[in-house]
């Protein structure tokens, strides 16, 4: 397996520009069509697992089902972080958190980091973000010693990056969409629309007929507890909650004669507050679903098995909008592959996790430090901070969880969920062979049949590390002096 890949060249070159003063910023291309709206939904908290087009038989999703007859499903789409704020400055900037000072939780998007919709907007498109927080301007749950210093030294910058910045619950969402498209006028728009779902906490009446917690097939890493069935079952339900949503949402741009000229993705900002999940670089972490529908421009009912970056979605959304993407940007724009062209595409994509939530560091939720490295059939993660164990984001506070503590304490847990959940420590490495374990549940790090694989991963890492200038140990140390 190859030790480099083209997006880390291509930093390379990108980086060695900017520093020649060369110019960075978007032109406009030729264009025979008329430059499309752009519509980016994003659900809050949801693995790519958990939608019925993914093969879920459980989830009840018929507008993303039917969504994604109309355009692409991809199946490898990978956010850079199993976090709210660090993705979302990934897709914002098309640049990785650790690239662009984002690995803290609740960072404000630096200043001098340009946005793609800015970009968008410097070109004639009317631009905005509404609905739940976009997690760019700072926490909005912060102590007072942070928010004296986003004031004092002008942080939150969203304001003036956008022509439209207002945030609100899932009840006012649809309105601010109708707001938005009022302002917009005849001008080509882009707009970041934020859904609560399926975020904690769950509600317990969020769809008239919910999921039978009974019914439900738990994936093979859950343990089998009724409160373990009731919690999934509510995730469901916000789940489907969102689906109806994005009805609502569709039918507004049928409604304004907008759908035939709006590009319109559906993507997860990170992955399920579940087991493994969000805060974790597993797949429920990591992998997410995203749906892109372009009446006449993508053929419809296809699914891609590509790799995808979350930090690929601003060059796509500029291309497609005849702009160049900027020279810094690291994504990697899959227009050609969702118009049916040539492409060359990933090899491997990378995500990092770093401080979550503005709490101190007592456990793996608030804080952890690990990377890893996605190709087609393998993953390698690195625990930089091995030595603490597993702790769930959002829900170690929640009834199903506090059980299963007291169950471990116990012996009632089977050894193999006892390793998972309560091991005092973690593997400093892990590889995992995706296509025959799905659920990454046999770690091959170590083993000698799988070290040149795990060789060329660390390497691979290794590279975009560098490249990244990370501040993390690197996986692959030098060799002991004489």
């Amino acid at each position: 397996m190859a030790t480099s890949s083209k997006p880390t060249r291509r930093h390379f070159l990108a980086g060695a520009a900017a520093a020649a003063g060369l110019a960075t910023s978007a032109q406009p291309q030729p264009a025979s069509a008329p430059r499309p709206n752009i519509l980016l939904i994003l659900s809050d908290d949801h693995s790519a697992a958990h939608v019925g087009c993914y093969g879920n038989p459980d989830t009840k999703t018929p507008n993303l089902d039917r969504f994604s007859q109309g355009g692409v499903r991809f199946d490898r789409a990978y956010v850079t972080c199993p976090q709210c704020v660090p993705s979302r400055a990934s897709i914002m900037t098309g640049r990785s958190p650790v690239r662009i000072a984002m690995t803290r939780f609740s960072a404000p998007l630096p200043l001098d980091v340009r946005t793609y919709p800015e970009v968008l907007r410097t070109s004639g498109y009317f631009t905005g973000v509404a609905g739940r927080n976009y997690h760019l301007d700072g926490s909005a749950n912060a102590p007072q010693e942070t928010t004296t210093v986003l004031d004092k030294y002008k942080l939150r910058s969203f304001p003036d990056r956008l022509d439209y910045v207002k945030t609100g619950g899932r009840q006012v969402a649809l309105s601010q969409l109708q707001e938005f498209l009022d302002l917009a006028g005849d001008r080509p728009f882009f707009l970041q629309l934020c859904s609560n779902d399926p975020h904690r906490p769950l509600d317990k009446n969020a769809i008239p007929s919910p999921h039978d917690p009974s019914r439900l097939k738990l994936p093979p890493h859950y343990p089998d507890t009724q409160l373990v069935r009731e919690d999934f079952a509510r995730y469901y339900d916000e789940i489907s909650r969102f689906d109806g949503d994005v009805g609502e949402i569709l039918k507004v741009l049928e409604q304004r004669n907008l759908a035939g000229n709006t590009l319109v993705a559906i993507m997860g900002d990170n992955g399920a507050s579940q087991f493994r999940g969000k805060g974790t670089l597993y797949e429920f972490g990591i992998r997410v679903p995203l749906l892109i529908r372009w009446p006449g421009r993508v053929k419809p009912g296809w699914s891609s098995d590509r790799l995808i970056s979350g930090e690929d979605l601003a060059p796509t959304f500029l291309e497609a909008a005849g702009l160049q993407p900027p020279g810094d940007m690291t994504g990697r724009s899959f227009l050609n592959l969702l118009q049916g062209r040539s492409y060359t595409g990933r090899t491997h994509v990378f995500s990092e996790r770093g401080a979550h939530g503005s709490t101190l560091p007592v456990n793996s939720a608030n804080f952890d430090l690990g990377r890893c490295i996605v190709t087609p059939t393998h993953k390698l993660i690195y625990n930089a901070l091995w030595q603490i164990p597993y702790w769930p984001v959002d829900f170690a506070g929640d009834p199903h969880w506090k059980e299963l503590m007291t169950m471990h304490e116990q012996g009632k847990l089977s050894p193999e969920l006892s390793r998972l959940y309560f091991s005092p420590t973690r593997p400093m490495f892990e590889l995992y062979e995706l296509t025959s374990d799905p659920y990454e549940l046999r770690n091959l790090a170590g083993q000698a049949e799988s070290a040149s694989i795990e060789r060329d991963l660390k390497a691979a890492l290794q590279e975009w590390m560098i490249l990244e200038r990370d501040y993390v140990p690197l996986p692959v140390p030098p060799p002991p002096r004489r």
